[in-house]
Formats: structure tokens, C-alpha cells, sequence
């Protein structure tokens, strides 16, 4: 019992893939021993375009980690994105099986499953059935109903689905590879495992994890994930932005974006008197980008830092998060998160957005970094790397979130028994109805 488990984890996102490989103590901190990152081919908005492409990035990234790692991997967890996400949130009800008895493990499945039983279309699927709250008899807020004694069980859900066709076609990609997809996970939820606390959580917190493609957005009420969504704009829109601004590359346009994201901030400039103080010159100076040092092709000297970020970046971040409050907004969750916003992901070490986050959203925001693991940490300790780290995290906690094998220790069993099962069933069904 006491000897370590490996757990790995696959994070396929739009500009990069990253394999993290590590080792499960019986007690302490998941320990990285293989981490690769590779830039990202093969997909668009977190969904894969060409599979060929994809898979190859993705056998890249998985040798580079094995190597690093001196183990084979035979078993990962992937994550999910993309616009195809949705959510909803469904409610259960079951009579307990032997009222004069106490509620047991049985029972929570059983109105998990009736909670599960929405009316979806075929063309999605239920990626994570996530308990919110339970409800014994009449008292609520329960958390753990297993053990009180009961005649009627009620349980609230969050329900987080995806298209079909793009989670096989992810699947496929990785299954090509000789890897079992043991279970696969919403980068939005994935990241909040990274970067938020428990306290944020039961407080109510917002998570803005922007990515390369898209935007996730994950909001936490009372300890349980409440809504989630994606918006199909990223950090690469802003380098696309810079790229049509300055007439560069992209290549060139993400040097700029990292090299604005990573220079010291000015002092004279926002500092009113100082910067009033007859030094115009000094001033203007300061506003001055040097991007000799990068050796772009199109030879370019210096920038003006204020038209970078005012007149190109910053626009681009407001639409972002105008669309994040949009999104809020049809949540109905709005006013229940005085933990504020957490902002993850590459994008948000672009240059004035957590500033841009805040006046459009009118909320504490700070960037949240990964947390709960050692070893080869080094590189990615940045919230670039937040979904990846997630994703080991919830490797590492077992199984019991996806569901096919809700509170099965059966792992891959369970879910084909009750997932590929039922939905064969289904898809038996509606054939037999086709002409």
C-alpha cells in the first residue's frame, strides 16, 4: 500500500501540448519526474482539425516526457477544451433503500444517476457530474450524505458536457499512440484544482483561464463548481492583433507579447508628479520599446510601448472581458463571489490584464499560479501551466469525478459498462428508427 503510483497527465491546448508525469505518495504532494511541452499542431480553438498533425505533436510531447521521466506511459488523463462546452446544473431525487437503515454509498449513486438522466442530444456528452449539494430529507448544505439515515435523498448537480465528435476525435489522437485515456477532464475545472483554495471556493470565486484559442470560465459557489463555459477568443488573438498592427509575423508579434509582458514597468509614468516634472524627454523615452535584442527579421528598433498596449492590446482585452461578464451575467451567480476573479493561463501575463480585468468586472483579480506539487517544477510554476498541473491533480485524486466510474474502484470497467453501454444502446435505438 505504502509503494508511490504514477499518474500522467495530457494538457492538448491550441498554442501548446504539455505531458506531466509524476509520482502519487501515499501521504504529501504529487512529485514531478517528466514534464515536455511542445508547440501546439494539428488543432484550432482547443479542437483538433487535422488528426494526423495532432497526433504527432502529441507523440512528441509524450516521448519528450517519458525520456525525462525514465517510465513508460500507459495510462494518461487528457484535458478538454474548446467552444463545445456547456454546462447545466440538474437535480436528483431517489427514495433511500432501507429507510430504517443509514444512507450508503448505493443510494448517492443511485441519485447521482437520476440526476444524470437530462434530455441531451446525441451529439454531446457528459464529460463531469459534479455534486453541488445534497439534501436529506428536508435539511440542505449536506456535503456527505453517507452514513445519516433518511427516507428521501436529493442531490444538485453540475452537469459539464461536450460535442461528441470532439472528444472522440481527441481521444482518437492519443488512443493512436498505444496510451488508455483513463479519464478526461474540463481544462477550466482542471486549472481551478491548480490554482484555487478551498476558502476561495466555499467563499465564491470566478476562474478566467485564458488559453492560446479560447477562454475558460469556471465559477465556484459554496465549494462546487456552479457554471462553466468557453469563449472562443485567446491570447493568440492579441498576437494577431499585433501582428496586423505592426505588419510583423506572428512569430515576431509573440516576441513583442512576451517581451511587453515580462519589461519593468516605467516608474515616471505613473507617477503624476514625476512624470510632470519637466522631463518630457525622459518621458517619452520611457515610453520607448527596445526590441533590438530579439533579432526579429523585420529589423525592427524601437516601439512605442503606449501604442502597443493601449491602442492594440488593451482593446482586445476588454473584448475578452466584456464577453467574461457576459458570461457571469447569464450564470445568475453574479453577485456571489466576493472572492473575486482568478486569472490563469498563458494570457494572463499579458501586459495589463489583470488591470483590465478588474475595471471591466469590478472585482478583486489576481494571477493564479499552480500550486500542490514538487519536483521538477521549475518551468512550470507559471500560469501558463495551471490546466497541466490541474490535470495531475485530478489524475491524483482518483477517478470518482468522471462518470463512468462514479464511486467505482473499477476504474475503465465501470465506465464501459455503464457509459459506452447506455450510449450504444442509444445510438442502437435511434438506427433502428432510420430509414
Amino acid at each position: 500500500m505504502a509503494r508511490d503510483h504514477t499518474v500522467s497527465g495530457i494538457d492538448v491546448g491550441t498554442s501548446k501540448i504539455t505531458t506531466l508525469i509524476a509520482t502519487i505518495p501515499e501521504e504529501g504532494d504529487a512529485r514531478v519526474i517528466g514534464v515536455s511541452s511542445v508547440a501546439s499542431r494539428g488543432l484550432r480553438k482547443g479542437q483538433v482539425v487535422n488528426i494526423e498533425e495532432a497526433t504527432v505533436a502529441i507523440s512528441q510531447s509524450l516521448e519528450a516526457a517519458e525520456r525525462m521521466a525514465g517510465t513508460q506511459v500507459g495510462r494518461a488523463f487528457l484535458s478538454v477544451g474548446g467552444a463545445h462546452i456547456a454546462s447545466q446544473n440538474s437535480h436528483g431525487v431517489v427514495a433511500v433503500s432501507e429507510p430504517d437503515k443509514e444512507i450508503s454509498e448505493s443510494d448517492v449513486k443511485r441519485v447521482i444517476e437520476a440526476a444524470k438522466a437530462v434530455s441531451l442530444p446525441s451529439s454531446r456528452e457528459i464529460l463531469h457530474v459534479l455534486p453541488r449539494g445534497y439534501v436529506v430529507d428536508s435539511q440542505e448544505g449536506v456535503v456527505d450524505p453517507i452514513g445519516m439515515t433518511g427516507v428521501r435523498l436529493e442531490v444538485d448537480t453540475h452537469l459539464v458536457t461536450g460535442g461528441a465528435t470532439a472528444i472522440r476525435n481527441l481521444r482518437k489522437c492519443v488512443e493512436e499512440l498505444g496510451v488508455e485515456v483513463v479519464g478526461m477532464a474540463f481544462g477550466g475545472l482542471v486549472a481551478a484544482i491548480a490554482t484555487i483554495t478551498d476558502t476561495e471556493k466555499e467563499l465564491g470565486v470566478v476562474l478566467i483561464d485564458i488559453g492560446g484559442g479560447t477562454t475558460d470560465v469556471a465559477i465556484f459557489v459554496e465549494g462546487a463548481l456552479s457554471y462553466s463555459s468557453v469563449i472562443p477568443i485567446g491570447a493568440i488573438n492579441i498576437t494577431k492583433d499585433l501582428a496586423a498592427g505592426l505588419r510583423v509575423s506572428l512569430e515576431s508579434a509573440e516576441k513583442i507579447k512576451l517581451l511587453l509582458g515580462t519589461a519593468p514597468r516605467i516608474p515616471a509614468t505613473p507617477d503624476d508628479p514625476s512624470a510632470d516634472g519637466g522631463k518630457s524627454a525622459k518621458g517619452e523615452k520611457g515610453d520607448e520599446l527596445d526590441v533590438s535584442g530579439l533579432g526579429l527579421p523585420e529589423e525592427l528598433r524601437m516601439l512605442s510601448r503606449k501604442t502597443l498596449v493601449e491602442g492594440i492590446i488593451k482593446p482586445r482585452l476588454n473584448e475578452i472581458f466584456t464577453m467574461v461578464g457576459l458570461e457571469i451575467k447569464r450564470s445568475g451567480f453574479g453577485g456571489m463571489t466576493p472572492s473575486g476573479i482568478v486569472l490563469t493561463g498563458g494570457g494572463a501575463q499579458t501586459v495589463g490584464a489583470v488591470e483590465s480585468a478588474r475595471r471591466n468586472l469590478a472585482m478583486p483579480v489576481h494571477i493564479g499560479e499552480p500550486k500542490k506539487i514538487t519536483g521538477l517544477v521549475d518551468e512550470i510554476m507559471t500560469p501558463a501551466y495551471a490546466a497541466s498541473v490541474g490535470l495531475l491533480l485530478y489524475g491524483a485524486k482518483g477517478e470518482s469525478d468522471h462518470p463512468g466510474s462514479m464511486f467505482s474502484g473499477f476504474g475503465k470497467i465501470g465506465e464501459k459498462v455503464q457509459i459506452k453501454g447506455l450510449a450504444g444502446k442509444v445510438i442502437d435505438l435511434v438506427k433502428s428508427f432510420m430509414p
